[in-house]
């Protein structure tokens, strides 16, 4: 397993952070819980479906879900290393800090799913971040707003085809912790109004957020992803 140096990059989750603190600290719990959960079982009973084109398969199954769920996590963290990588043109000291954590986040989430999954995990993907400006704050913004959106919408979609109630245990956490981003990305977009609640994508009357199936979420993903999925393995309900 490759180990992710949380206490890398000067230092920054050691430093104190007020208000923003809460983004670190539920990251790295969220991932801290479901590798003692996956510590105490063995989830490589199921064998993924030989594929048999030059597409990546998913497989089936609470491991089909899972590298899914891995596939998106690679896409998040690659965009967020680039951002903290490629700063933005006036990015500030509290942005650089967000997104940091942010990144540190989804590096997290992408490095335990693969220790999960173990010999069943996907290959790592090649991304396509050339639609993406990142020297501009409004093109970086607004795709990781519409990034973690994504995320969101996934997790709540796969949320009915995970048969293993540890697996649905984790999901639930991770998918909370997208929606904390999601928020905090709306509030840089438009500080100190009412957009961090997500009135965009949320039922206002139902108090509910979006879902979406696999096939709805990586025709969006793959745009920024090279390699083609196969995701015809995955539970359809």
């Amino acid at each position: 397993m490759e180990k992710t140096d949380v206490n890398a990059e000067k230092g920054v989750f050691n430093k104190p952070m007020g208000r923003l603190s809460f983004l670190k600290y539920t990251g790295a719990s969220a991932a801290a819980t479901g590798l003692l959960m996956v510590g105490c079982r063995n989830i490589w009973d199921e064998v993924m479906p030989p594929g048999h084109t030059m597409a990546v398969d998913l497989g089936s199954g609470d491991i089909g879900v899972l590298n899914y769920a891995y596939a998106l996590e690679q896409l998040e963290a690659a965009f967020y290393t680039q951002v903290v990588d490629t700063p933005y043109g006036g990015m500030t000291a509290e942005e650089t800090q967000i997104l940091k954590d942010l990144k540190y986040h989804e590096v997290i989430h992408r490095d335990f799913l693969k220790a999960a999954l173990g010999s069943k995990a996907i290959k790592g993907l090649t991304v396509n971040f050339s639609s993406i400006n990142f020297s501009s704050r409004d093109s970086v913004l607004n795709t990781a707003k519409a990034f973690e959106d994504l995320g969101v919408s996934a997790y709540n979609g796969a949320g009915k085809l995970i048969v293993d109630a540890n697996y649905l245990l984790l999901a639930g956490k991770i998918v909370s912790v997208e929606a904390r981003h999601a928020a905090t990305i709306r509030d840089l977009l438009n500080p100190k109004s009412a957009d961090f609640a997500g009135d965009d994508v949320v039922s206002v009357d139902k108090g509910l957020d979006g879902a979406k199936t696999p096939a709805e979420v990586l025709k969006v993903a793959g745009k920024y992803i090279k390699d083609k999925l196969d995701a015809s393995h995955l539970p359809k309900n």
